[in-house]
C-alpha cells in the first residue's frame, strides 16, 4: 500500500508563543495541555489508485502533556466536497493504518476521536487562513529582524514540515469534541508518503 500527500497546511493551537510542543517540550497553555486544529490542503497525493489531490482535510488534536508522554487524542475532518473513497483513504492515512509518516503517531495516541465530514477550507497566501465547520483561523506572521522577513522554526523533533513559519491565528475553535481559544499559529508546504525520507517531518526524533 502506497500513499503521498503534498501540499500547504496552516494550523493553530492552545498554546502561548510559541508552541513547545515540536520539542517536546510541555504545553504552555493555561491548564498545560495542547489543543489544536490544522487544516491540509493536499495539492497532490494518493493512496494506490485513489487520487486525493485537491482535498481538503482538517486533523484535530489533544496533547494532554509533552508529546512523547503519549496518550494523544486525533481525529479528522474532511470537506463534504470529497468522495466517500478519498475521506476513507484519508482515515486510513492520518490514522496511521497505511504505515508510513502517520504510522509513527499510532503508538502515542490513547483515542482516536475517527473520522467526520464538514466544511474544511483552505486560503493560501502570505497570511493563510483554514475553517472546519464554524470554527476559522487566519494566520498572522511574526516579523522577523529584517522588514519582509518572517520568524521561522526549523528543524524540530517534530513538526509537520521541516521548516515553518510561526504566528499568532487567533480563534475560538470546536470540532470532535475538542473545543479551546486558540492563540498560536503555523504554516508551511509540507509532504507526508508511506515511504518517508530519513529526516524528514513528521514524527522525526
Amino acid at each position: 500500500m502506497a500513499w503521498r500527500i503534498a501540499g500547504t497546511y496552516v494550523a493553530s493551537c492552545s498554546c502561548n508563543l510559541i508552541c513547545p510542543c515540536p520539542v517536546d517540550g510541555p504545553p504552555t497553555s493555561e491548564d498545560g495541555e495542547c489543543r489544536g486544529v490544522g487544516v491540509f490542503h493536499i495539492t497532490d497525493g494518493n493512496l494506490d489508485d485513489t487520487d486525493l489531490s485537491g482535498v481538503d482535510v482538517g486533523l484535530v488534536n489533544y496533547w494532554p502533556s509533552n508529546l512523547t508522554a503519549g496518550n494523544w487524542k486525533l481525529g479528522i475532518v474532511v470537506d463534504d466536497s470529497a468522495s466517500d473513497e478519498q475521506a476513507n483513504a484519508l482515515e486510513r492515512i492520518f490514522k496511521g493504518d497505511a504505515g508510513g509518516a502517520f504510522a509513527e503517531f499510532a503508538g502515542l495516541t490513547d483515542e482516536w476521536l475517527g473520522m467526520e465530514r464538514a466544511g474544511v477550507t483552505f486560503s493560501d497566501g502570505d497570511r493563510p487562513s483554514g475553517s472546519i465547520g464554524d470554527s476559522s483561523w487566519t494566520f498572522e506572521p511574526l516579523a522577523g529582524p529584517e522588514g519582509g522577513t518572517q520568524t521561522a522554526v526549523k528543524n524540530a523533533a517534530f513538526g509537520f514540515a521541516n521548516e515553518y513559519r510561526v504566528g499568532r491565528a487567533p480563534g475560538k475553535m470546536s470540532a470532535l469534541g475538542i473545543e479551546f481559544d486558540a492563540i498560536y499559529g503555523e504554516t508551511a508546504d509540507y509532504e507526508f508518503a508511506s515511504e518517508q525520507p530519513e529526516g524528514a517531518a513528521p514524527g522525526r526524533g
